[in-house]
């Protein structure tokens, strides 16, 4: 097994266990509120599946970008609904209930929506060099390695909630640490085209981030609380589900690399302006005492944050 395989069945892997965790944190209360709020969930998907599709587009066009780094890019641009959207929402005192439901409504939606629009975006960035999708393979993928784990987390939280309870601990510890193993392997033997990323690619990906975070806030409204989640939910793509698109279908190329090195800037980038916010915003966050209905919080155990390798 080369070691692009063994990376491959490593990174499927990790984000099975990632969906499961997530689903084990989730309560249908957080799913059925975000998506009883018909224009919360709309605004997010005209914000996750036109706007930064759009804009990545634009960019990438504008900068000449390779057209295999523009399948990297364009593979995170359709995949939104990224685990980490919840705790960083908590950080910068956003509504974290919101993130929950919204982070479960878009990873599932994006197993159906995300195929299809990525095979439509793609001739508008590879020009002549024919690039093909496959489409079965990615909703496949999208299935197996995200909706159905994330069903399976959710049915246990709901019908074995004790369970639950007992297996969310250490399977949230599980993913930090198959997150920084793959984040070490991907690192290890993308480095050499990490390294080869000019000036101009970093400041077209901080510009990237930079548009998605401002569409985020701009639909986000009304409320400061609100504009931080959906600021949030807009910049932060489903990096595990690229890494393993990317990884089983445009193996050890700049696609992976591209991937890698865009999760890495836009889940720092996340970060630091959720901290920025945080230290803006003094008390306790609303969210953060609201219960799930049981006398407990249902944010009492965060979802694990997918520490995202870094994009090209």
């Amino acid at each position: 097994m080369s070691i692009d395989q063994l990376i491959n069945v490593l990174v499927t892997f990790t984000l099975v266990e990632l969906m499961v965790a997530i689903g084990l944190s989730v309560t249908l209360v957080d799913v059925m509120t975000a998506a009883k709020n018909w224009r919360l969930v709309s605004k997010a998907a005209f914000a996750n599946y036109v706007c930064v599709p759009a804009a990545t587009i634009a960019l990438l066009l504008a900068f000449d970008t390779h057209p295999m780094v523009s399948v990297g890019f364009l593979i995170l641009a359709v995949c939104p609904g990224a685990p980490f959207g919840p705790p960083l929402t908590a950080i910068a005192k956003g509504n974290v209930p919101a993130a929950v439901g919204l982070m479960f409504i878009l990873a599932g939606s994006s197993a159906v929506v995300a195929p299809p629009l990525l095979r439509v975006l793609l001739p508008w960035v590879t020009g002549d060099q024919a690039v093909q999708s496959d489409t079965v393979k990615m909703v496949v993928t999208l299935l197996a390695t995200q909706l159905a784990p994330l069903a399976v987390g959710l049915a246990a939280r709901q019908w074995r909630p004790e369970l639950a309870a007992r297996l969310q601990r250490p399977a949230n510890q599980l993913s930090k640490a198959l997150n920084l193993l793959v984040i070490a392997a991907i690192l290890a033997v993308q480095f050499p085209m990490l390294a080869q990323i000019r000036w101009f690619g970093f400041v077209g990906m901080l510009t990237l981030l930079a548009v998605s975070l401002t569409v985020g806030w701009i639909l986000g409204g009304p409320g400061a609380e609100n504009r931080k989640t959906m600021a949030l939910t807009t910049s932060l793509r489903n990096a595990g589900v690229g890494l393993v698109f990317a990884s089983s279908s445009f193996p050890g190329g700049p696609a992976l690399t591209a991937v890698s090195a865009y999760a890495l800037i836009e889940i720092l980038g996340s970060l630091l302006l959720a901290l920025l916010w945080s230290r803006r915003s003094g008390g306790k966050n609303r969210a953060e005492i609201i219960g799930d209905g049981a006398g407990e919080s249902s944010l009492k155990e965060e979802p694990p944050v997918l520490a995202l390798p870094a994009r090209n």
